[in-house]
């Protein structure tokens, strides 16, 4: 795990300053964070990488994982799939069973931190635990909430408004609730595995292993094996693209333990990739971020067709390597791609198969869309603004009846 000060060569010395500043004032503050799953997914790769740099600033941050059996997790999964819009009906035993199950963890869990950051519906209910005991809770979203089910906002709201602050990822998911609301854009750690340079014999290396050809183009979708990244609609374009330009499809990606859809879905993909020999089905393991990185960077163009999307963490990790990105125009992904800038915004698999010829055809404005992606990255979702922003609401919650906070 990079030291703070490594950030320093990305954004400069004054950002890593400004950082400590703020935690200087939080020193004697506690945050604990709790979610669902400790891996797969984007909140437990950013929570991976926050904690450790939280805590070298001073903060006494912990971050815990809620318990749950496998009918709770099919039973979020369809909380899920409903707050991004599909019609869902829930039993009164599914919607018990998520109450009982968020009542035993409050039972089993301590839950006296100064501050509480619950992330996602899956540990929504907790905060009944929450005491007039002076310590402040925060409901982050990472989700797309865009278009929730009425049903299931309704349900979920009733908990919501009993915290003191919620984040979410975009302006476009903005509710109509009781409690303040922030907007704080997730980020990607170009330190990490995932994100750091690698010596190009590494990334032959990977590629040779899975059997891609580097001399023919590569097209990539990495994303966990779910209908809302539309993976199935990833090859249906591809097949497009391929009857005009000779080019490789690699789709890579996994699963997590809350998830319990992804087998169902990587069977469907299965059956409409007919044994393509140009087409790569990669069922990665949780730690492949060097193969992950690899990947990304040999593509000649990165695509996330997905059909909702809370931030899309796949898309800033391409573009962090300069990598010409395609993706929907749904949820954060707009926040990260300006059309024909940083990149290109489709919204079907008709208009994704066009703007990928156009890509693989037309390499210099291919490149010329990721060195733009790159410096958006840069400036605006790399983990050290993400850190500033936690900071500031930490400090925002804890010095909620001072008029002044001197720093």
């Amino acid at each position: 795990m990079a030291k703070l000060r490594e950030y320093e060569q990305y954004v400069g010395s004054d950002v890593i300053d400004e950082l400590e500043i703020y935690a200087g004032k939080l020193q004697n503050v506690s945050v604990q964070n709790i979610n669902s799953t400790a891996v797969g997914g984007g909140v437990a790769e950013i929570l991976t990488r926050m904690i450790p740099l939280l805590k070298e600033l001073g903060v006494n941050a912990c971050w815990d994982v809620i318990k749950g059996g496998e009918k709770f997790f099919e039973v979020t999964k369809k909380m899920h799939n409903a707050l991004h819009g599909q019609q869902v009906t829930f039993t009164r035993d599914e919607i018990d069973l998520y109450l009982y199950t968020n009542e035993q963890n409050r039972n089993e869990m301590e839950l006296k931190k100064d501050i509480i950051f619950i992330h996602d519906p899956q540990p929504c209910a907790l905060v009944l635990a929450k005491k007039s005991n002076g310590n402040r809770w925060i409901w982050r979203c990472h989700i797309d909430f865009s278009n929730p089910d009425l049903f299931t906002w309704q349900f979920l709201k009733e908990y919501i408004n009993k915290y003191d602050a919620s984040v979410f990822s975009a302006p476009s998911f903005e509710r109509k609730l009781k409690i303040p609301q922030v907007l704080i854009s997730p980020s990607i750690d170009p330190t990490s595995d995932k994100n750091k340079e690698l010596p190009d014999e590494i990334i032959t290396s990977v590629l040779e292993r899975f059997g891609i050809d580097r001399k023919r183009p590569i097209v990539t979708q990495i994303s966990r094996f779910d209908y809302l990244k539309d993976p199935v609609g990833v090859v249906k374009v591809f097949k497009l693209v391929k009857k005009h330009v000779d080019c490789q499809l690699v789709l890579a990606g996994g699963g997590a333990t809350d998830d319990p859809e992804g087998a169902k879905v990587l069977n469907d993909v299965r059956e409409i990739v007919e044994n393509d020999p140009d087409i790569f089905l990669l069922l990665l393991p949780p730690a492949s971020d060097i193969e992950i990185n690899a990947l990304q960077r040999a593509s000649s163009v990165v695509l996330q067709k997905s059909l909702k999307e809370g931030f899309g963490l796949t898309v800033a990790e391409a573009l962090w390597k300069s990598k010409p990105v395609i993706a929907g125009a749904v949820g954060g992904i707009p926040l990260q791609i300006t059309n024909k800038y940083s990149g290109l915004l489709t919204h079907s698999i008709e208009g994704t198969a066009f703007a990928l010829k156009q890509l693989l055809q037309n390499p210099d404005y291919a490149k010329r869309l990721g060195e733009n992606g790159r410096e958006n990255i840069r400036r605006n979702f790399l983990i050290t603004r993400h850190l500033r922003d936690y900071l500031l609401l930490f400090l925002s919650l804890i010095t909620k009846n001072e008029d002044v906070v001197y720093l």
